[in-house]
């Protein structure tokens, strides 16, 4: 079950993606566990000071709000 919630995971990520980059940041999964996802963020979104927002507003309001099974995302550096 974990690893089609991952794929879930991965298909939203890479809707997400493209706005990122486009504001020259990108976001990469790292991993699915005890249904918290873990990602690390590059480029402009690492230094961001809107990385919470990001993170949490965006992000995680996107994937918690698409697959219930998720509770958290949080940032690996």
């Amino acid at each position: 079950m974990d690893n089609e919630v991952e794929l879930k995971i991965i298909a939203l990520i890479d809707k997400i993606r493209p706005y990122l980059v486009n504001d020259g940041g990108n976001l990469e999964f790292v991993k699915y566990e005890d249904n918290i996802v873990y990602v690390r963020l590059f480029g402009a979104c690492k230094d961001c000071a809107m990385i919470d927002m990001t993170l949490k507003d965006g992000i995680e309001e996107m994937i918690t709000s698409e697959i219930p099974e998720v509770k958290e995302v949080r940032n690996i550096d």
